[in-house]
């Protein structure tokens, strides 16, 4: 093999790499959100892909014509889009688990900066997806995501996409994603039930008593009470089931 030869396979082997790679970098929780600059993410993915290179089984050589080229490259990017949105399917649980919460305890109409999607969140979402990202790099999960992505080439072999497997399992990502939010968000539920519940019963006893104005209070209060007791707990079931999810692609 000459000397351009080795060059080209070298240069398309690394836009394998960062079709797939960084294609998915562009969704994965923690490396795509939003509120991180564009040119940050996109340096950071190039550079990340540039390590991960010589530990990849790419092709051996490229293919000879440009429309195979194409359709290759096309393949890995589609491979790559689907873990990142997967991914962020199943962190959108969290997000779901959120508006459950502000929804029973009242608070559904407080709105905040959303983290970890493209769209607004109310308060208690916005605090459930901050606290899941920080977590998921305090606790090293990140890079397990990035060792998923490696372990990934096993189970999607470069040039290969099986887009039925793929389109049956995000939709089963997708129920589990909405599994995972209403199991976090089930003690608010309970709650939610056994408070109005008593209000009820208190009107009953009390018609004269403003039910509107002191289930409120006691809404929000012992909401609060229970978000802070119940986050850490949340926030764990969350990342086990995401961990889990992530060692799918080992074999």
């Amino acid at each position: 093999m000459d000397i351009d030869s080795y060059i080209v396979t070298v240069f398309f082997g690394y836009l394998l790499v960062v079709a797939r790679i960084g294609s998915a970098m562009m969704f994965l929780p923690g490396f795509g959100e939003v509120q991180i600059p564009v040119r940050a993410r996109l340096s950071f993915a190039l550079v990340l892909c540039l390590a991960l290179y010589p530990v990849v089984p790419v092709i051996a050589d490229p293919p000879d014509t440009p429309s195979a080229m194409f359709v290759l490259l096309a393949a890995e990017v589609t491979i790559g889009l689907w873990i990142g949105l997967a991914a962020r399917t199943l962190l959108s649980a969290m997000q779901f688990a959120g508006y459950q919460v502000g929804q029973v305890t009242g608070l559904a109409n407080a709105f905040g900066p959303s983290l970890g999607t493209f769209e607004g969140a109310t308060l208690m979402a916005t605090f459930l997806l901050i606290g899941t990202v920080g977590l998921l790099f305090i606790t090293d999960t990140h890079h397990i995501i990035l060792r998923a992505m490696l372990d990934s080439y096993s189970v999607f072999p470069p040039g290969l996409i099986m887009a039925g497997d793929l389109a049956q399992q995000f939709v089963k990502v997708s129920g589990h994603s909405l599994y995972i939010g209403t199991s976090i968000a089930a003690p608010f539920f309970v709650m939610g039930v056994i408070l109005n519940l008593g209000m009820g019963l208190a009107n009953r006893m009390m018609p004269q008593l403003p039910v509107f104005f002191v289930a409120g209070a006691i809404l929000i209060g012992v909401g609060l009470i229970i978000l802070a007791v119940a986050t850490p707990a949340m926030i764990e079931y969350f990342l086990v089931d995401f961990v889990d999810w992530l060692g799918t692609f080992r074999r």
